[in-house]
């Protein structure tokens, strides 16, 4: 039994070997693959990562552009400006205004007509420069009528009016300066 045993100690011994040295083999190959699932795992959040960033600059590239992209089509918008003063004078009061024009031109091409704003910058009442005596004063029809010489000057002056074609002349009166001078 002892030459059996020194027979198949060493094939007992060789198997033992080989159990042990597959069973390091196989921890060896899962540390491997373990670490190989590691970086697989980093690389794949790298990507993810890039990618999420990568997204995110192209959407703020795109934005950008379409900015300055509106941007430069709004400075090809344009307003012309033009403004003068407006003066308005009647007997008993005078009024200056502002008056502001505008138009909208995109390059150079009018997107609008003139649009006016007019504005009140100053307005006084001249009382004082109401002339007091009459259109139709004495002196300005000829000699009274007591002279002498009342119907000549009367008729040609008749004759002078109907040789030539007239063209009437309505005064206008504003409410407040006839209320005025009704008064005195």
């Amino acid at each position: 039994m002892d030459a059996f045993l020194w027979l198949f100690l060493p094939v007992f011994v060789a198997a033992g070997s080989a159990l042990l040295s597959f069973y390091i083999m196989q921890a060896k190959m899962e540390v491997a693959l373990a670490k190989e699932r590691e970086s697989l795992a980093e690389a794949r959040a790298t990507i993810s990562s890039q990618k999420i960033t990568l997204e995110e600059r192209i959407k703020a590239t795109e934005e950008t552009t379409k900015r300055v992209a509106m941007d430069e089509f709004m400075h090809d918008f344009r307003v012309e400006e033009r403004s003068y003063l407006r003066e308005s004078k009647s007997p008993t009061a005078s009024k200056k205004h502002m008056v502001m024009q505008e138009r909208l031109f995109f390059r150079n091409i009018p997107l609008s007509n003139w649009v006016e704003r007019e504005m009140l910058v100053e307005e006084g009442f001249d009382l004082d420069k109401i002339p007091l005596e009459s259109v139709f004063a004495p002196a300005t029809l000829g000699p009274g009528p007591n002279s002498a010489d009342s119907r000549l000057s009367m008729s040609k002056m008749l004759d002078d009016f109907g040789n030539r074609n007239p063209v009437p002349q309505v005064h206008f009166i504003p409410a407040h300066v006839a209320a005025f001078l009704g008064g005195q």
